[in-house]
């Protein structure tokens, strides 16, 4: 699959529902998808199948929305659905993989009556829709990211969701489909200026578009009323934000505008920053994230800070194409750590990159151990059509790159475990997830405290009898009482 190209003109938020047309409100809130379908009963049943990563949730939360909007019941689960749309990830072969799979799945529940089309979305048929048509035709729709406003009247015109003879008064903005409602994703930008060797996101997204501020802040407020108390703010590059409209706006906010709007005028109890690449993190920022910290009733933005670096080694970062090198790593980690109270940085590299000698991978393990990241996402390089680093010289052997991620892996299960015993006896707030399941009966609830991503980091289970009253959602004080290389145990203060 090839011939895909780097694209300007994608809307910020495709998968809006349609503008609101005179008299008719505009709903700005989310309504959370529990275990029932969301919807009017009896409506076409719509599964909404997501892939990939946190920006494609954000997606695909938005076009239930739009879905409800236009009549129809929505849920994640493709049982008893009428029709499957699945919103794919193009990003690596494991994720193309996973998005055919799925689609196969959902022609087998079409061909056997459960189901009455199946439509295919999101960043693969962006970039591989002709292809996709060719080998699995059974699908009924394939709709890239531009051509996503027309997934409503695609529907209406093959009858599988109503046509409407009077508007819809309310439109909710996000049908939340977490599992865990009290925490959600606030998607500030979409595509990405930045020209990584090894990255596909431009082809698939286009370039970097920031979305108003005043919508963001109307966005998370919505996310604060339906009861989630962390939003994790995600793009392709966050420190990216507001420089386009810059260009356009002198005056326009940049990303520090945006979080201040955010504390200003939300009410949400955790603001957790992903994907910053140092090159884009300003002393303005880190001014920000310091007195954030420093606030007496805790923090609000949390001391955690995802950091994508992807190697430590300037020359395989000058392949790379990567904004930055080692000498701004170091600067930025120096800012940071000076002026945050209790900081935690996260980071993702990737090992094998094209032409990536021994030496090279030593100067990323000695950078890593010199910065003490507290988390580590580490992955082999799989090279992906159509971007420049798939047909570099010096192609580096799976064998290799498999050993080389051990042995990073290795060095950072180290660093972790280490970075969280130095958190035993202290007190941290955190933030309830879910029961305990049955089979640790030492357990009540398990939680997370600012350390703590969901999904990516580990988790804090709470145990003793203080802990028995808590549900998902509780911000609680804990004292960290043990800790092992990804978990945390403490009990709750009373």
């Amino acid at each position: 699959m090839s011939g895909a190209r780097l694209r300007r003109d994608l809307p910020v938020f495709p998968l809006s529902p349609d503008p609101v047309r005179p008299g008719v409100s505009r709903d700005v809130r989310a309504v959370r998808l529990d275990v029932d379908p969301v919807g009017p009963r009896g409506a076409p049943h719509v599964a909404v199948v997501t892939l990939g990563c946190d920006k494609n949730t954000v997606d695909s939360e938005r076009m239930m929305a739009a879905l409800v909007a236009h009549g129809a019941r929505v849920s994640s689960d493709p049982a008893e659905a009428d029709v499957v749309i699945v919103n794919t990830c193009g990003f690596i072969q494991a994720a193309k993989e996973e998005s055919i799979e799925t689609l196969l799945e959902a022609c087998r529940l079409k061909d056997e009556g459960a189901v009455r089309a199946v439509v295919a979305v999101g960043c693969m048929v962006e970039r591989h829709g002709v292809e996709l048509a060719a080998e699995i035709p059974e699908v009924d729709l394939y709709l890239g990211l531009r051509d996503l406003p027309r997934l409503i009247p695609e529907l209406r015109r093959r009858e599988l969701v109503p046509q409407l003879d009077v508007p819809l008064m309310e439109r909710p903005l996000r049908i939340l489909a977490s599992e865990h409602p009290h925490t959600s994703f606030l998607k500030i930008s979409e595509g990405c200026d930045h020209s990584c060797a090894f990255c596909a996101i431009p082809l698939m997204r286009g370039l970097h578009r920031s979305a108003p501020l005043d919508d963001l802040v109307a966005e998370a407020a919505a996310l604060g009323r339906q009861g989630v108390r962390e939003i994790n703010v995600v793009s392709q590059d966050t420190t990216w934000y507001g420089r386009d409209l810059r260009r356009r706006d002198p005056a326009a906010p940049l990303l520090p505008g945006l979080l201040r709007a955010l504390l200003e005028r939300t009410e949400i109890d955790w603001y957790r920053l992903f994907y910053m690449y140092p090159s884009g993190i300003t002393p303005a920022l880190v001014e920000l994230l310091g007195e954030a910290s420093a606030r007496a009733a805790g923090p609000r933005v949390v001391p955690y800070l995802d950091m994508p670096l992807q190697h430590g080694s300037d020359r395989i970062l000058t392949a790379m194409r990567r904004p930055e090198r080692r000498a701004t790593i170091r600067e930025r980690v120096s800012w940071l750590r000076s002026a945050i109270r209790g900081l935690t940085l996260r980071t993702t590299v990737i090992v094998g990159f094209p032409g990536e000698t021994e030496a090279d991978f030593r100067e990323m393990l000695d950078l890593l151990e010199e910065l003490r990241f507290e988390h580590v996402g580490a992955f082999a390089y799989s090279p992906e059509e159509d971007t420049p680093a798939a047909s570099m010289p010096g192609q580096v052997p799976e064998h290799v790159r498999r050993a080389r991620l051990e042995e990073l892996l290795d060095l950072q299960r180290t660093v972790s475990l280490e970075r969280n015993l130095e958190l035993v006896g202290s007190t941290q707030t955190a933030l309830v997830d879910r029961a305990a399941a049955d089979e640790d009966p030492d357990c009540v609830a398990v939680a997370r405290i600012a350390a703590q991503a969901i999904d990516v980091d580990g988790v804090t289970r709470l145990v003793g009898e203080g802990a028995e009253p808590v549900r998902p959602g509780d911000l609680v004080q804990v004292e960290i009482a043990d800790a092992g290389e990804h978990d945390l145990t403490a009990r709750v203060l009373t």
